[in-house]
């Protein structure tokens, strides 16, 4: 007689003595091959894919001994996001009708337009980038629970590229066809010496290969850099050039950023409290990307000091300075010698 198996509870992967939240059932182990012996896939463990995932991710210095234990603390589902998303794309869809509404196009400064060709319309490929590291940092993740947040960061970095987009498109209407040309914009993106050390900094993220060392520039340096500048300080010279709608739509997407920094925040939190001296390890990461990315910040707050209504790059670049030092206090890291008075 064979033997009798033994019946498996509903929730037999879910080990805590507690009925697990909505969030959790879709989320919990769907990441099933961190750790697998003896590769991650079912593939030679000589596979390149499988020699790529040990290396980049079960060889990663950034280890604790059970990630699955973090929770992102939005703790958005799929259904969740959705929701959240499309009710804020309904307000941006509202807003941008009623200043359409009042040829809010035609009424900006050329002077100020020109000045968004250079300094904003070119996001549409700094913003894919942003997007590109958060998929790789979701997909070579340890955990389901940081992929699927990292995943829908991702999301929201192209809610922002679609919006930059359209804006292209908008003004050429009632400025100069060339504004839609994505062709120009990816001339000054790669050519013009205000972008060049963001986008530096930008294409060497996407080769820090290490899932933790990607996590930490992306979450602990140049983003909160990046969303400071292109979303709060941005949105101030915005308004002092009589761009209210683009200081809104800047705000709207800072509502994404500060979901993605408590995620960061979390991430580090959950680290340090399983293995203290990590710390050591998340701000030699920092201190490595700082520099670029300070001379990104320093170069494109120049731009700020050529608005028709400018704001002092000096004080721009120092703003960023301080959010992200301050952000870097929240972590409880330490980051590198302030710079800026």
């Amino acid at each position: 007689m064979g033997r009798k198996r033994k019946r498996q509870k509903t929730w037999s992967l879910y080990t805590e003595r507690r009925k697990p939240s909505e969030y959790e059932i879709v989320t919990h182990k769907l990441n099933y091959h961190f750790r697998r012996a003896p590769a991650p896939f079912e593939l030679s463990p000589d596979a390149p894919l499988n020699k790529w995932y040990l290396e980049k991710r079960e060889g990663s210095p950034f280890q604790v001994d059970d990630w699955d234990g973090f929770r992102d603390p939005a703790r958005l589902t799929y259904r969740g996001y959705i929701k959240r998303q499309q009710e804020r794309e309904i307000y941006l869809d509202n807003l941008i009708d009623e200043f359409e509404r009042k040829d809010h196009y035609a009424s900006l400064d050329p002077e100020w337009v020109k000045l968004l060709e250079k300094l904003y319309l070119p996001g549409r490929f700094s913003g894919h980038v942003l997007q590109m590291l958060a998929m790789y940092v979701s997909q070579m993740a340890p955990s389901s629970y940081i992929t699927i947040a990292f995943h829908f960061q991702g999301g929201d970095e192209m809610r922002r590229v679609q919006r930059t987009a359209y804006l292209a498109k908008a003004l050429s209407l009632d400025h100069y066809e060339g504004l839609a040309d994505s062709q120009k914009s990816r001339q000054i993106w790669e050519e013009d010496p205000h972008w060049q050390p963001m986008r530096e900094l930008l294409e060497k993220m996407l080769v820090a290969y290490d899932w933790g060392e990607a996590f930490a520039v992306l979450g602990l340096v140049a983003k909160p850099a990046y969303d400071t500048l292109f979303n709060e300080q941005f949105a101030e010279l915005a308004r002092k050039n009589g761009d209210e709608l683009l200081a809104l739509m800047a705000e709207d997407f800072e509502l994404d950023a500060q979901r993605h920094r408590q995620t960061a925040k979390a991430l580090v939190e959950y680290a340090l409290q399983n293995k203290a001296e990590l710390r050591d390890l998340l701000n030699e990461w920092t201190e490595k990307w700082t520099p670029l990315a300070r001379r990104a910040i320093e170069e494109l707050s120049g731009f700020f000091g050529e608005a028709p209504q400018p704001i002092e790059p000096g004080k721009v670049a120092g703003a960023v300075e301080q959010r992200l030092r301050a952000f870097w206090e929240e972590c409880e890291l330490s980051g590198q010698e302030e710079v800026h008075a």
